[in-house]
C-alpha cells in the first residue's frame, strides 16, 4: 500500500477521482437527469460535495496515524484545494441559478438569510487557507503562523454544518446533518483526544527527567 501511495500516478489518480463528481454533474445536466428542479439540485450537490471532500480532508490525520501510513500527508494539500473547488462551485451554482449573478440581490440576500451568511463566512476562510496553501506561503508566514491559520478549517467545519442545518431548518429534515455532524464530530474529537494524549507523554516525560536521581542509579553511574 505504501508503495502505490508513493507512486508517481498516485497524485493524478486521486485528481482524477476528486473531479468525478463534477464529471457526473455535467453529464447529468446535459442529459436533463437532475429532475424537476436541476438548478436546486446542482445547488445541493455541489454543497454535498464540498461537505464530503471536507469530512476527507480531516480523515487523513487520523486514517495516517492510526494506520502508520505517513504517505497520506502528500494527497492532504489537493484534497483541501478540492474542499474549497466544489465550495466555490456552491457559490456559483447559487448565485447562478438563483440569483442570477445579480450582485445587490446577493448581498441583501445574504444580510437577510442567516444560512447564507454563514456559508459565506466558511467560503471566506476557505479562501485564505486556499491562498496559503503552497510552500511559499510558510515561508513567508513562518510555520507556527501558518499552522494557527489552517487550524481554521475547524471552525470551517463548524460553520459549514451550521450553514447545511439552518439551510434545512424550514424543512424540518435533519437527517443528513446529523450524519454530516456526527462524522465531523468523530474527525475533530480524535484530533483533541490525539493531542491530549500527547501532551500527557510529553508532560510525563518531561516530569521524569526533572526528577533527582535515585541513589542505586546514582551508585550505577
Amino acid at each position: 500500500m505504501q508503495k502505490l501511495l508513493l507512486h508517481p500516478a498516485a497524485k493524478p489518480v486521486v485528481f482524477v477521482l476528486c473531479l468525478l463528481p463534477l464529471a457526473w454533474l455535467v453529464y447529468a445536466t446535459a442529459a436533463n437527469q437532475l429532475g424537476a428542479n436541476p438548478a436546486e439540485a446542482l445547488i445541493r450537490a455541489t454543497g454535498d460535495w464540498t461537505l464530503r471532500a471536507l469530512c476527507l480532508v480531516l480523515a487523513v490525520t487520523p486514517v495516517r496515524v492510526i494506520t502508520a501510513t505517513p504517505q497520506l500527508a502528500r494527497f492532504r494539500r489537493m484534497l483541501g484545494l478540492f474542499v474549497f473547488f466544489y465550495a466555490v462551485l456552491h457559490l456559483l451554482s447559487y448565485g447562478w441559478f438563483d440569483m442570477g449573478f445579480d450582485l445587490p440581490d446577493i448581498l441583501r440576500d445574504i444580510a437577510k438569510r442567516p444560512f447564507i451568511l454563514v456559508g459565506s463566512l466558511a467560503l471566506l476562510l476557505l479562501t485564505l487557507l486556499a491562498a496559503t496553501s503552497f510552500n511559499r506561503a510558510i515561508k513567508a508566514m513562518g510555520a507556527k503562523r501558518w499552522q494557527a491559520l489552517h487550524r481554521t478549517v475547524y471552525a470551517v467545519a463548524g460553520l459549514g454544518i451550521l450553514h447545511f442545518f439552518w439551510m434545512r431548518a424550514g424543512k424540518n429534515n435533519f437527517g443528513e446533518v446529523a450524519v454530516y455532524a456526527a462524522i465531523l464530530a468523530a474527525l475533530l474529537g480524535w484530533r483533541l483526544w490525539h493531542r491530549l494524549r500527547k501532551d500527557r507523554v510529553a508532560a510525563h516525560r518531561g516530569g521524569a527527567a526533572s526528577r533527582p536521581a535515585t541513589p542505586a542509579a546514582r551508585a550505577k553511574s
